[in-house]
């Protein structure tokens, strides 16, 4: 029957209701972006100056505050493409590997002689021995040397590929190593410069990986490309600090010489350290997953010379003490010392899994970029620029819409102005959803929206014709209106599924401008569904139960 039971018609009210009020602070998008920043100044700094209180005072707190954030071609900003030199870290593992490796070779001077290291390209250890007869076994104690590769796909591995020839030999990543040091060297990049640019206030940066050493960087409501690049060269601040004790009263007495930070992983736990850090991030120079010595996940780190001695020193006389690892002043980890590390190199032990495993040594290496850059390319647009293309966009949003809603009420004429109703309700359900969401819109996006606009009333050209396929066989307009929705359900599930996995497609393969509009445009297919066919039947059953028409205009 045409008849819509109660639960339904609160559940379509419900949904129009709650769209309605998510998508109602962008019509006043100035004051509840002024009140957003007010709020999140408050909360990282506890406190407000009387321009935020102003601010913060624009909008309540008891309404939806959240917005379409703007892309950078909307807000203006800055565009960076960047190369990262990844061979680089190969040459710094390798550097790094040589006290090491002559340390275990020393030991056995008296079978293999001196050991020295001798000229190498790039991203190669050559190491000469004073006996070449014993080559095999300096090979067998450099292949020590080597661990097991902890990623999916170098499982069983090793992480050295180790050869020997006259009396030299040569060490270099593995294959599967390099593979997987690449990986680590662009999240690493990639999780510095998020960390730098969200240090700097700004809104929804789009930074991602581009082939296999390139990141895409753009940053809308920045000043320029060479402030963007200065920021990103900036780098963030990691130490080993010692611990003197836990607390979860951020407002007590430190102490002479402490300083009270939280934990990043416990909330309400803070830690009271020892100011003067025993050694920097600037002297980390390695940080990977790796197992303990039951083959549970861990984290392995390598400080260079100078970290080496002075983080050896600490950990011989404070065995069993908790030391801090501390990331842009908060406590990322707070691992106990076992045992005396020497030599530089150590490894924290915990619960982990391999994914977090993996996020410790990321967060570790953040410290610094792992290698040099090189920006590729470099453009800075203009807010001028950006309102243009918000101005052009509302005005073929514009165009289009009173273009369809004129064709659909002088077609269909009061169930046209049924479906105008639902299309209205369908655009601000998508500003709704992409607030709620956080989404951000870009042209492209704008395209998606007006592209939506256009196929929105697809739905509803298809029930109105059938349903007037079904009064030209002389059936009840009820009967009629009944059929005509249930008749045209399966051609419209048919159309927007096809759409909805194209626009799946667009947004898995896509990036850029390709996934600002399969963004809008997927949302646009499932919401214009929703009001095409829920919202109009809704309505046509609300005007048929008070008016009982006895013919129908279509």
């Amino acid at each position: 029957m045409l008849q819509i039971p109660l639960w339904k018609r609160v559940i379509i009210l419900g949904l129009c209701l709650i769209g309605l009020a998510l998508a109602a602070p962008n019509l006043f998008y100035g004051r509840v972006e002024a009140h957003n920043d007010a709020v999140a100044a408050q909360e990282k700094t506890g406190a407000m100056s009387a321009e935020q209180t102003a601010a913060r005072d624009l909008w309540p707190d008891w309404l939806p505050s959240g917005l379409v954030n703007l892309g950078l071609d909307l807000r203006g900003g800055a565009h960076l493409l960047a190369e990262v030199h990844v061979a680089d870290v190969y040459k710094a593992r390798m550097d790094s590997l040589w006290p090491e490796a002559r340390r275990a070779l020393a030991a056995e001077r008296a079978t293999i002689g001196a050991v020295r290291r001798a000229p190498s390209p790039p991203g190669e250890l050559r190491i000469q021995i004073g006996e070449p007869t014993q080559l095999a076994r300096a090979v067998e104690i450099a292949r020590a040397l080597a661990s097991p590769i902890v990623s999916l796909t170098g499982v069983g591995q090793s992480d050295l590929e180790v050869t020997g020839e006259g009396d030299t030999i040569t060490i270099r990543l593995s294959e599967a190593e390099q593979t997987a040091t690449d990986d680590r060297t662009m999240q690493q990049s990639l999780e510095i410069v998020r960390r730098r640019v969200d240090a700097a206030g700004t809104r929804e940066p789009t930074i991602v990986r581009q082939g296999a050493d390139r990141i895409l960087i753009e940053v809308p409501g920045i000043g320029s490309a060479a402030e963007l690049k200065e920021l990103i060269g900036t780098t963030a601040k990691l130490t080993f600090n010692p611990v003197v004790s836990t607390t979860s009263n951020p407002d007590q007495p430190a102490g002479a010489g402490n300083v009270i930070l939280p934990s990043a992983e416990r909330e309400g736990v803070y830690y009271v350290l020892e100011d003067v850090p025993v050694v920097t991030g600037d002297e980390l120079t390695d940080a990977r997953p790796e197992t303990d010595q039951n083959g549970y996940p861990a984290v392995g780190f390598r400080f260079n010379t100078t970290g080496a001695r002075a983080f050896g020193d600490y950990t011989a006389t404070h065995i069993g003490e908790p030391f801090a690892i501390v990331l842009d002043g908060k406590v990322i980890s707070a691992p106990t010392i076992q045992s005396h590390i020497g030599g530089g190199s150590g490894i924290i032990t915990g619960r982990f899994t391999v994914q977090e495993a993996s996020e410790l040594a990321l967060l570790l290496r953040a410290g610094a970029l792992p290698a040099g850059m090189t920006f590729l390319e470099e453009r800075t647009i203009g807010p001028e620029l950006g309102q243009d293309s918000i101005d052009a966009g509302r005005l073929a949003a514009g165009v289009g819409f009173v273009a369809v809603v004129a064709y659909m009420i002088a077609s269909y004429g009061l169930f046209g102005v049924f479906a105008s109703v639902a299309l209205t309700l369908n655009i601000a359900i998508i500003f709704g959803f992409m607030s709620m969401i956080g989404g951000t819109l870009t042209l492209p996006g704008i395209a998606g929206i007006v592209l939506t606009i256009g196929t929105a009333v697809d739905a509803n050209v298809l029930v109105f014709e059938r349903i007037r396929e079904e009064m030209r066989q002389s059936k009840g307009i009820a009967r009629a209106i009944e059929l005509g929705y249930e008749k045209a359900m399966s051609a419209i599930i048919d159309a927007n599924v096809t759409t909805f996995i194209t626009g799946v497609i667009l947004f898995v393969l896509g990036a850029g401008p390709v996934r600002g509009f399969a963004v809008t445009l997927l949302i646009g297919i499932v919401t214009s569904v929703f009001t095409a066919v829920w919202v109009t039947r809704l309505m046509v059953s609300i005007w048929f139960e008070r008016k009982r028409p006895k013919t129908l205009e279509l």
